[in-house]
């Protein structure tokens, strides 16, 4: 079973199931106004990760996201280029799932958009004030944090110390510094919806509980998201389920953020790396495995040197299905069967995808061995298995590449040569593979050439 480190109880416990044999995932999607950076990138492999995970081990996953298409910054964004805001969200969620398939990452199974949620908030807002805990006010609807039982309770900070640390913005007519906005009245010029309290807009904390709700249900098993979400975001998604007496998420799981030199990036840092950047530049796969080497509650450091170093590894794995690729498997042997048991044990245990990577390229130097030794079918088993288990994680092999007839005549005539041992017609036809661009490696099978 599944242990994950929970951020509520500072405890890795067993994700237990509401709904045996589904999981029920919520995971915070993007304010849609802007490129989606390496740390949006981080997040989003971790929970593709994750789900992969509980499939290949045959859970059903629910897995639901939602888009912010309302939200200041795009508000702003729209009038700085005069577009409505809607075509404005629109274009940049465009962007951001053409980067997420680019990236290998499985469509959520449904993505809410805060839009098309707004009654539904309203509903939710309304309630917490007969339930006195929300008040309205000339400028908007705020929660009263501090009634709210255990609130804080993700971030472990008290109420007085949120107290000590809090300010109130000019404009803002709270009871307490600690109280946070539900609803929004509309200033000149911004979108609006009617409400009993005025014409305006929800606050972003709000629509995440109303839409995980909606479409999972209460006591729905896993939250995840960022640790930079942690406070306020999710102690107050959280605060307001509560306070309307519903049972909320039985799990919250918060992965580490990406660095630069150490410091966390950031839009607001000015120093992110967007994901189409970094694309352009590497495989796709490399910063997936970059990922999965990283244990993810820690930092990661994301910048030249690691990518390349995944690459290598990458390249390893990949010359291996080469090697072997054509080599008749036997039955899963007993050696492929310890590995998968190794990788599930290790992702099992807090999603510990950093052993379990290391379990499969250990796998790879074995197969390697083996084939050097000359028995190809139990190496060609646990090549099979180093694929397998990849693709539990969403690593794609690269064993081979297609190639045009004439490349293709160009390997028979070399393969022929060697056959004959016209070792001198062999090297000139390699020339001139190389020559096209191709690497040539000579392997039990034949000539094997890609880029």
């Amino acid at each position: 079973m599944l242990q994950l480190f929970d951020t509520a109880t500072q405890k890795i416990t067993p994700l237990t199931m509401r709904d045996p044999g589904i999981v029920g995932l919520y995971v915070c999607g993007p304010t849609v106004y802007g490129p989606a950076h390496v740390g949006h990138g981080r997040a989003l492999l971790t929970y593709d990760i994750l789900r992969r995970f509980l499939e290949y081990t045959g859970l059903a996953v629910r897995h639901v996201s939602n888009i912010t298409d309302i939200d200041d910054k795009i508000i702003n964004l729209a009038r700085a280029e005069n577009r409505p805001f809607l075509a404005v969200a629109q274009e940049w969620e465009a962007r951001w799932w053409a980067t997420m398939d680019k990236m290998g990452v499985l469509r959520p199974t449904a993505t809410p958009h805060a839009t098309a949620y707004v009654t539904e908030m309203i509903d939710l807002i309304a309630s917490l004030i007969d339930r006195d805990f929300a008040y309205a006010t000339d400028d908007g609807v705020y929660l009263r944090a501090g009634r709210v039982p255990h609130y804080g309770l993700l971030s472990h900070q008290s109420i007085e110390d949120r107290r000590a640390g809090a300010r109130v913005e000019l404009g803002e007519h709270k009871e307490d510094p600690i109280d946070f906005v539900l609803w929004k009245i509309a200033k000149p010029g911004e979108p609006t919806w009617p409400s009993p309290w005025g014409e305006g807009r929800p606050g972003w904390h709000t629509e995440c509980v109303v839409m995980s709700l909606a479409l999972l249900g209460e006591g729905f098993d896993l939250h995840g998201g960022g640790q930079d979400l942690i406070f306020p975001h999710h102690d107050n998604e959280r605060a307001q389920a509560t306070a309307n007496g519903q049972h909320f998420a039985r799990h919250w799981m918060h992965n580490g953020l990406v660095t630069v030199a150490g410091e966390k990036m950031s839009k607001s840092l000015n120093n992110f790396t967007t994901l189409d950047e970094l694309l352009e530049h590497c495989d796709p796969r490399s910063y997936r495995l970059l990922v999965a080497r990283a244990h993810y509650r820690s930092p990661l450091e994301v910048n030249a040197t690691t990518i390349e170093s995944a690459a290598s590894s990458l390249a390893r794995i990949d010359a291996l299905v080469r090697r072997l690729g054509e080599i008749v498997p036997l039955a899963p042997s007993e050696e492929a069967d310890g590995l998968r048991q190794r990788f599930v044990t290790a992702m099992e245990n807090d999603l510990d995808s950093p052993s379990a990577v290391a379990e499969i390229f250990e796998a790879v130097r074995r197969a390697n061995s083996l084939s050097d030794l000359g028995d190809l079918a139990a190496a060609r088993a646990l090549t099979d298995m180093v694929q397998e288990l990849l693709g539990a994680l969403g690593i794609e092999v690269h064993g081979s590449e297609v190639v045009d007839s004439d490349v293709a005549d160009l390997v028979a005539r070399r393969d022929l040569a060697r056959l004959d041992r016209d070792f001198a017609a062999s090297d000139l036809l390699r020339a001139e593979l190389e020559a096209l661009g191709w690497v040539v490696e000579d392997t039990p099978a034949g000539t094997r050439v890609h880029r």
